[in-house]
């Protein structure tokens, strides 16, 4: 009885774990189509992309990259590229880093960006475009 038991708690761990994952993906799916609209949307409308960089963590110091695009939060710890890609702009620094620049991975971006920080740190992704580019998904319709 108790492996029987032991195996439906794994089962259903398992279930839960796959119904999180294809949120998580259909969550990540949906800011991807948005980032790669608003991009276009920016380029269409003139909105001039700058340079980003990568911030220390703890305020120590940034990096150059060689990306362009738009920040995403006044922390400029978010951005996205030109081509839509989403990237986090924060990462251990060292000197190396600080005199050569890096260049930092796209990852999957997210609906709310800052969710699970302190109040007031998260944006949902559709309101810090707007802040960007105003009425940029008036644009694509």
């Amino acid at each position: 009885m108790s492996n029987d038991w032991a195996a439906q708690r794994t089962e259903a761990a398992r279930v839960q774990a796959e119904r999180l994952q294809a949120r998580q993906d259909a969550e990540h799916a949906a800011a991807s189509a948005m980032l790669v609209t608003f991009a276009a949307a920016a380029a269409r409308g003139g909105l001039a992309p700058e340079p980003l960089q990568v911030k220390g963590y703890g305020g120590r110091g940034t990096a150059r990259t060689p990306l362009e695009g738009w920040y995403l939060r006044n922390d400029r710890t978010a951005a996205v590229g030109v081509d839509g890609s989403f990237y986090l702009l924060i990462a251990p620094l060292g000197v190396l880093d600080r005199l050569r620049g890096l260049t930092p991975t796209p990852v999957p971006p997210p609906l709310v960006l800052g969710a699970g920080g302190k109040d007031g740190d998260s944006i949902d992704l559709p309101d810090a475009l707007e802040r960007v580019l105003p009425g940029w998904n008036a644009s694509t319709a």
